[in-house]
């Protein structure tokens, strides 16, 4: 299995593939210095292979290197960080 994550900025969201077909993606607004997470989709037919981590490991360890602090409304984001302390620095207060 063949996973990429990659940036769609024109489209505002992470994108997760698997074998080069859209598995899932993060959806992101961004204003200022912070950018907020609001919606992750691993899309049916994916689901169960434990694609959320890498997408959202990918883009929170992008968006720490562009100098961004974050929202996490998504719950996915949200449980992800409380899973995973040292990402808890990036959440704008």
């Amino acid at each position: 299995m063949d996973i990429n994550v990659a940036q769609q900025t024109d489209q505002s969201r992470y994108v997760i593939t698997v074998d080069g077909e859209e598995a899932g993606f993060a959806d992101y607004k961004d204003s200022a210095q912070v950018r907020e997470f609001d919606h992750t989709v691993v899309h049916d037919e994916f689901q169960g292979k434990g694609l959320s981590k890498p997408l959202i490991k990918f883009a929170l360890d992008d968006t720490r290197a562009a100098g961004r602090s974050i929202i996490p409304t998504c719950s996915a984001v949200e449980r992800f960080i409380s899973k995973n302390p040292e990402y808890q620095d990036l959440v704008a207060f």
